[in-house]
């Protein structure tokens, strides 16, 4: 089981290059399958959920080139295999996109219950609603989802709660339902729209993506595209606050600066400068920085994915701060391990009270899900000591070369995979 072993204390500086948004890419790949023609995507990024969900394309039928690490072609023509099996979804949550793709195209389709991090409950009960008012008939049976049609018909769907999920399942099934599809209080995030923007430039009819209602006409089939994906926002978000955690100067590169105002405007209120390019955001971080309150919300409020990053950060921001997490029951987890570290939490509920400390002191930690497991790194970036992460694999799920691109802003840190190497690495930073 590998893990990162990181010295802390070196403040991260320059510039660092964001790849392609992964969980855009996830469902852009498995629209990719509606068409019967090749598909050309690029910007995506190369993590293991992405590697996995084109494993599952393959496992149906559909032709997968790899151009390089960052470029696919798929071509769906030879699906002819409807089921995604559990050995795919115990991985990867996002494979639950091929039901809303093979459901639109082929009126049918088999997908395994989800996995992913364990963050909490992810009901997919507003997929099934919308799948139904579609004309879909969906069963749950010995733990997979069998949806079939046969003939999706344009509804009035209006969704009890803000979801990226059924947002983009729904709306991928509806793109080839008859007539017109209108779906209300959708979600709004960035992905959403790239999702549309992708199904649009295969001959989708979809009006209305990145607001509160999308309005979608159905067509009977289509066609090749070429397509690059948008950057990754929480990627970009992640380093930003590792520069803010680590007291760093740091330029994220590549990136949309619309899709990080709820990120900017919090390092913004806890004393970091903040300057925006056309394409990049440059974070400094001076040091006294202070306290504040932050509340997840749907977009274009502070994203769920970036409050483990905020949370380590106001843990080392003078006085006291209020995190409150409106999505997701299980995203504290990672606090139990930051107090190992040193820093002054108590967890009621939703809600967390830090009382900010004026540094972490190395520990040996554990990664409970992705972006904790991220956030968990920036704490060792700027704690005094040596810190060791485990199960990285979680991380290494959505964020491309992410030790590298730490080390090449002047992080002391490895990926290792023995005691031998923890140390060896300790006595060579000692």
């Amino acid at each position: 089981m590998e893990q990162y072993i990181i010295k802390g204390g070196n403040p991260l500086v320059g510039e660092v290059e964001i790849g392609g948004a992964k969980n855009a890419a996830l469902a852009i790949l498995s629209a990719a399958i509606m068409t019967d023609e090749t598909v050309l995507i690029d910007n995506l990024p190369d993590v293991n959920d992405i590697n996995v969900l084109l494993d599952a394309i393959m496992g149906i039928g559909a032709s997968v080139h790899r151009v390089d690490r960052h470029t696919v072609r798929i071509n769906g023509k030879g699906v002819s295999n409807f089921k995604i099996e559990y050995e795919y979804m115990k991985k990867i949550r996002a494979s639950y996109y091929l039901l809303g793709a093979l459901l639109g195209k082929y009126k049918r389709a088999e997908v395994a219950l989800p996995g992913g991090c364990n963050i909490g409950s992810r009901p997919i009960d507003q997929h099934l609603k919308g799948f139904r008012a579609l004309g879909a008939d969906v069963e749950i049976e010995h733990g997979k989802i069998i949806a079939e049609a046969d003939r999706l018909v344009g509804k009035h769907i209006y969704f009890d709660v803000v979801s990226v999920g059924a947002t983009i399942n729904v709306m991928m099934a509806a793109t080839m339902a008859e007539g017109l599809t209108i779906l209300e209080n959708v979600a709004k995030e960035p992905h959403v729209v790239d999702v549309a923007n992708f199904l649009n430039s295969m001959g989708a009819n979809i009006r209305g993506a990145g607001t509160d209602v999308i309005k979608i006409r159905g067509v009977q089939r289509f066609h090749r595209t070429e397509y690059s994906v948008i950057p990754d926002q929480i990627e970009a978000g992640t380093f930003m606050f590792a520069a803010a955690a680590t007291r760093g100067d740091v330029t994220v590169c590549n990136v949309i600066p619309k899709h990080l105002e709820a990120t900017v405007a919090k390092l913004l209120e806890i004393g970091c400068e903040v300057e925006e390019f056309d394409d990049a955001v440059r974070v400094v971080s001076k040091g006294n920085l202070k306290s504040t309150h932050v509340k997840t919300l749907p977009y274009p409020g502070f994203p769920t994915d970036m409050q483990p990053q905020i949370g380590v950060t106001l843990a080392l921001c003078r006085g006291t701060s209020m995190v409150t997490e409106s999505i997701f029951e299980n995203h504290f987890k990672y606090l139990e391990e930051l107090a190992r570290m040193g820093a002054n939490i108590k967890v009621e509920g939703n809600s967390a009270t830090i009382e900010g400390v004026r540094r972490f002191s190395g520990a040996r930690i554990s990664a409970p899900d992705l972006r904790a497991g991220a956030a968990l790194c920036i704490a060792g970036l700027a704690a005094d000591g040596i810190t060791i992460v485990d199960d990285i694999v979680y991380i290494q799920r959505g964020y491309e070369r992410f030790e590298e691109k730490l080390r090449s802003l002047g992080a002391i840190m490895e990926r290792v995979s023995s005691e031998k190497d923890i140390r060896k690495f300790t006595l060579k930073v000692s």
